[in-house]
């Protein structure tokens, strides 16, 4: 009975410490390769202010600024996840009529012209990218806010237009956070 007691705990002892070891060694590593990534991938002000995550929506409600997709959680990062509604969902439906009725009104465009990607909530509900056409149906309402010729703002978002990977994996995305904080840095902050 001690001997197998004895192979016991060992045995514990030097699975906590594989485990924990193979923990540090992936930390480590992943700190020293990937040092942006491990924390995160945040977005940091000149002065060192964390300001968002490339990786997680923020809510944008101001006329100033362009709008993430609508999120399922209200952009709550701690509590992501989709609305696990399924298309003929008569919630689901109504959500996404009332989302286009609003983008028609706000954005003076007609419910063809919009992209799928504004009217419904990504699976985890915190998806920080929309593609181009969702971002230059937006231009308009920013320009006008900012006081700044159309030009300028839809030059911004080419600029900040992320092709599909190797060309060909994905579609090209828009990080609307780092979109946001180029109109403040190139067009100035709106004051209210």
């Amino acid at each position: 009975m001690i001997t197998e007691l004895k192979r016991g705990v060992i045995f514990t002892v030097a699975m906590v410490v594989v485990v924990v070891a193979y923990h540090l060694l992936l930390w480590g590593v992943g700190r020293a390769a990937f040092p942006a990534q491990a924390e995160g991938s945040l977005i940091r002000r000149a002065d060192g202010t964390v300001v968002g995550s490339h990786l997680i929506a923020q809510k944008f409600a101001r006329p100033e600024y362009f709008q993430p997709r609508p999120s399922a959680v209200d952009y709550n990062a701690a509590s992501t996840g989709g609305s696990n509604y399924g298309p003929s969902n008569p919630d689901h439906l109504k959500a996404v009529h009332d989302r286009m009725d609003g983008i028609e009104a706000q954005e003076h465009v007609t419910a063809n012209h919009i992209p799928s990607e504004m009217v419904t909530t990504s699976g985890g509900g915190l998806d920080p990218d929309v593609p181009p056409a969702a971002a230059l149906i937006q231009a308009p309402r920013v320009a006008e806010a900012r006081g700044v010729p159309l030009d300028r703002v839809r030059a911004l978002i080419t600029q900040y237009t992320t092709p599909p990977a190797w060309g060909f994996l994905g579609r090209a995305r828009v990080n609307v956070l780092d979109l946001n904080l180029a109109l403040d840095t190139t067009l100035g902050v709106v004051k209210h």
